[in-house]
């Protein structure tokens, strides 16, 4: 026979439990900033949640590798925070010896939702259909797998929950302006208060968890293990309707997840509240080399002294003195001209270094 059943009856579907360990890398894609909303304590249908029962949680958020230095406050930071990086995203988009200028403000208001919003509602919508369907089939063993793997989902969320420590400021700050230089040579130079500085730039970036005692944490995670355990076990012996209820819901709710991991970063975290407005920049094409790039940098700050400060420029006297003639250019009343800064680094490399006039550094 070709076929191995005659009667839907006697159609196997024990394999199901397995479609609830399917999709890992769609739920650890965003399993960072889902742990930051309250929802994510809510009990639903959640996909491979072993994936988030760990030994060990993560102490900090990826940082991305940068020269961060402060116009006015001298701070320096080698790696951009990962919220900051989302913020502005420039290290994906900006082109080798680019720069780019914006000013940075915070808004009042901000977006209450994004789109783990919507894939965990969609989650919490499934356990309570799969219930009314246990309830209504008179099936004990669906019902008692739906509650255990709905209530699995609100144990890994207390064990992952957290929230981002920021520092708290009152009253007003001077200009914080900073300026970012990426390994590929560009620059971006962020205009700000400097609370938005320190909040975003330099203040350590640190994850504060729900769960702080690591034996708790360890006997939740044992808890977590058990109650997945035992709903694979349930839904294993659940009716084959409920069991076919179960395997679409898996499949719907794993979809829901891809799509969610596949939108940009950005859109996962409520950075609405922050105001982004782009400045001109005279050369906002890519430049032809990293001295004019520099350049325009200084043109923009007026400054050197973070250029010194981030280790922008080698410690030369050649550089120091092209440094000096930068500034001096860039803060003229009458503005820098027709001033070619690779010209001016060329001619101080042929006669061999600075002027004497004693005002390099």
């Amino acid at each position: 026979m070709w076929w191995q059943w005659s009667e839907f009856a006697n159609f196997q579907l024990d394999i199901v439990g397995f479609l609830a360990l399917l999709g890992e890398g769609a739920v650890l894609a965003n399993a960072q900033v889902s742990a930051l909303s309250r929802l994510f304590l809510l009990p639903r249908l959640l996909p491979a949640p072993q994936a988030l029962i760990r030994t060990t949680r993560p102490t900090a958020l990826p940082c991305t590798t940068a020269s961060v230095a402060g116009v006015h406050s001298g701070n320096v930071k080698n790696h951009v925070y990962h919220v900051a990086n989302v913020l502005l995203g420039a290290n994906s988009a900006m082109q080798p010896y680019t720069v780019r200028c914006v000013k940075l403000g915070i808004k009042k208001t901000a977006k209450a939702t994004g789109p783990q919003t919507w894939v965990t509602l969609l989650g919490f919508a499934e356990s309570l259909v799969l219930l009314a369907a246990s309830i209504t089939f008179g099936d004990g063993m669906s019902l008692l797998a739906t509650i255990v793997l709905s209530l699995l989902s609100t144990v890994v969320g207390i064990c992952n929950k957290w929230t981002l420590r920021l520092p708290k400021t009152a009253s007003e700050y001077p200009p914080g302006d900073l300026v970012i230089r990426y390994p590929n040579g560009s620059f971006l130079v962020v205009k700000c208060k400097e609370v938005v500085a320190r909040a975003l730039y330099f203040a350590p970036e640190e994850i504060d968890y729900y769960i702080q005692n690591p034996l708790a944490y360890q006997m939740l995670s044992l808890l977590g293990t058990i109650l997945l355990m035992l709903g694979i076990v349930f839904l294993a012996n659940a009716k084959l309707q409920l069991q076919f209820g179960w395997a679409g819901a898996y499949v719907l709710i794993n979809i829901a997840h891809w799509i969610a991991a596949a939108r940009p970063e950005g859109s996962h975290w409520d950075l609405t509240c922050f105001e982004i407005e782009e400045q001109k920049v005279h050369h906002g094409q890519p430049l032809d080399n990293f001295t004019k790039a520099l350049w325009e940098a200084i043109r923009i700050t007026k400054s050197v002294q973070w250029v010194k400060a981030g280790g922008a420029a080698p410690q030369t006297p050649v550089w120091s003195e092209w440094l000096y003639r930068a500034e001096k250019k860039a803060t003229d009343e009458d503005g820098p001209g027709n001033w070619d800064p690779k010209k001016e680094f060329d001619e101080l490399i042929a006669v061999g270094g600075p002027a004497s006039n004693g005002q390099a550094g």
